[in-house]
C-alpha cells in the first residue's frame, strides 16, 4: 500500500471532511478539498477548522513520506483570506527534514492561486514503520 493511499483511507476524520491527498513525494505533499455547505460557519465562509484539517493532512503526508510513523507535535496557522462555498482549496506541504523532529510549512491556496493561509508545524518521528501493527510488526494490505 502506498503512503498516500494509507493516509487517505485511515485518516478517517480528514476523509469524512472531504479532504484527500492527491500527490506526494519525498518530503512534500499536496491535498485538496472543495468547500461545501457543511464547511461553512455563521459568517458564510469556510470554517477555520476545515481549512486546518486540509493543511494538517498535507503536513502528515509530507512528514510521513519517509515511511516512518511521524506524529504532529505543534502547529500554527495564519489565515490570510476567506474561502467560500464552491472554492477548491489546495494545500502544499514541504518538509524541512530532521531525523526525529521534522519541520513543515503548508501553503493553502484557492483555485485562483490566492493565498488562503499558511501553516507551520513540527512533528516527532517514531522508530517504527508507518505500516506496523501494535506489536511493531510490518503489515501489508
Amino acid at each position: 500500500m502506498q503512503i498516500k493511499d494509507f493516509l487517505n483511507k485511515y485518516d478517517r476524520f480528514a476523509a469524512s471532511s472531504g479532504v484527500q491527498i492527491v500527490e506526494m513525494g519525498d518530503g512534500w505533499a499536496k491535498a485538496v478539498m472543495t468547500v461545501e455547505e457543511g464547511h461553512l460557519n455563521g459568517a458564510e465562509v469556510c470554517q477555520g477548522g476545515a481549512i486546518f484539517t486540509l493543511a494538517d493532512l498535507a503536513l502528515a503526508a509530507a512528514v510521513n513520506s519517509s515511511g516512518m510513523m511521524t506524529v504532529g507535535t505543534s502547529s500554527n496557522i495564519s489565515f490570510i483570506r476567506s474561502a467560500r462555498k464552491g472554492d477548491t482549496l489546495t494545500a502544499v506541504a514541504t518538509e524541512e527534514p530532521h531525523h526525529r523532529m521534522p519541520f513543515c510549512e503548508v501553503r493553502v491556496t484557492n483555485q485562483h492561486g490566492d493565498l488562503i493561509c499558511v501553516m507551520t508545524g513540527s512533528a516527532y518521528r517514531r522508530n517504527i514503520p508507518l505500516f506496523a501493527d501494535d506489536n511493531n510488526q510490518t503489515v501489508e494490505e
